[in-house]
């Protein structure tokens, strides 16, 4: 887990920490970045030595951040006050995303099991989901908790695809996104014909959920869809950014409505964050050597940017913070 010693000048075989300010990892595309980008902040990178990190999830009151490592079978803490890496539950039942619901209670999606759980205060593991309609779930893949405590996650197949990230498995059902809710248990689809449901995050409002489509064709895609009045379906389906040739993954939004994205693969030049307006526009990047899964917002006051990237974890101060709920 611990950083290498030794750089070589190429930035793909290895990293070293930006030794000026600003960081010229961190690009503004469009001036509505520089108001979020803390010049006197740089890349950092936390831990290394993970197969395929994915799921952050920021404990406040514990003051530590937890991350899967898919092919490992285990999620990693790593602790804000000392730097220190512990392994926080393996086997993890090739858990991939996290998140935490409003009482603060981890939930995940793991592919192992193919369900949804939710860990409670004492540490027992209690399974909000593995089935729909009597048909087994694909691989769950990544969660988020509404206000009103309704669990959304995306479940593709790529998680029974072959036995690195979990187990060799047929599909039983179509690839959908599910609401799920936590008092009635009852599940219901509310997005279909999706290819390949990735990440997701609601805008702060909570009036648009958005959706990686990352199989779309020819191109992937973050889709946009309109949340009902009553906060359980969804409509207007559109695209709200074609990625070209990049790979978005997770994501995470701020309070004012940017989404923070997970990218690359394929072209190095494209590894690592880029950031959207909530007008689909992209203002910002943060370059990495590795490609970057997914992030989440954390820290004392939300302000910190930690970015699973492949083999390790690196982090970022900005000049905003989470919206609620990620």
């Amino acid at each position: 887990m611990n950083e290498a010693s030794s750089h070589s000048p190429d930035f793909r075989q290895g990293w070293r920490p930006a030794t000026y300010y600003p960081d010229p990892a961190i690009k503004a595309l469009d001036p509505r970045f520089e108001k979020y980008w803390l010049k006197l902040s740089a890349v950092e990178r936390l831990a290394t030595g993970l197969r395929w990190a994915e799921g952050p999830v920021w404990f406040g009151d514990g003051r530590y951040l937890l991350c899967s490592d898919i092919p490992n079978q285990r999620i990693i803490k790593w602790e804000e006050e000392t730097g220190a890496v512990s392994n926080f539950r393996k086997p993890s039942n090739f858990a991939n995303g996290n998140t935490r619901d409003r009482q603060g209670r981890l939930v995940t999606c793991e592919h192992g099991g193919r369900r949804v759980t939710r860990t409670e205060h004492d540490g027992e593991i209690t399974v909000l989901m593995d089935q729909f309609n009597g048909k087994r779930l694909n691989s769950p893949n990544d969660v988020v908790v509404k206000s009103d405590g309704s669990i959304w996650f995306t479940d593709p197949i790529f998680g029974i695809l072959g036995n690195y990230e979990g187990y060799k498995s047929e599909p039983e059902i179509d690839m959908n996104v599910y609401r799920l809710d936590p008092e009635t248990r009852k599940a219901t689809v509310v997005a279909e014909g999706v290819l390949g449901p990735n990440g997701l995050a609601f805008s702060p409002d909570e009036k648009i959920l958005y959706l990686i489509e990352s199989r779309g064709v020819p191109t992937r895609k973050i889709l946009a869809y309109d949340v009902s009045p009553s906060g359980d379906k969804l409509s207007n389906k559109r695209v709200f950014v074609d990625a070209g040739p990049g790979t978005p993954d997770g994501f995470r939004v701020d309070i004012d409505g940017n989404l923070w994205c997970g990218w690359g693969m394929g072209d190095p030049e494209l590894d690592g964050v880029v950031v959207f307006a909530p007008d689909g526009v992209m203002i910002g990047r943060i370059a990495l050597p590795e490609r970057c899964a997914n992030l989440c917002f954390g820290g004392v006051k939300r302000n910190r940017l930690f970015m699973a990237a492949s083999q390790s974890i690196y982090a970022l101060y900005v000049n905003t913070q989470g919206a609620l709920g990620g």
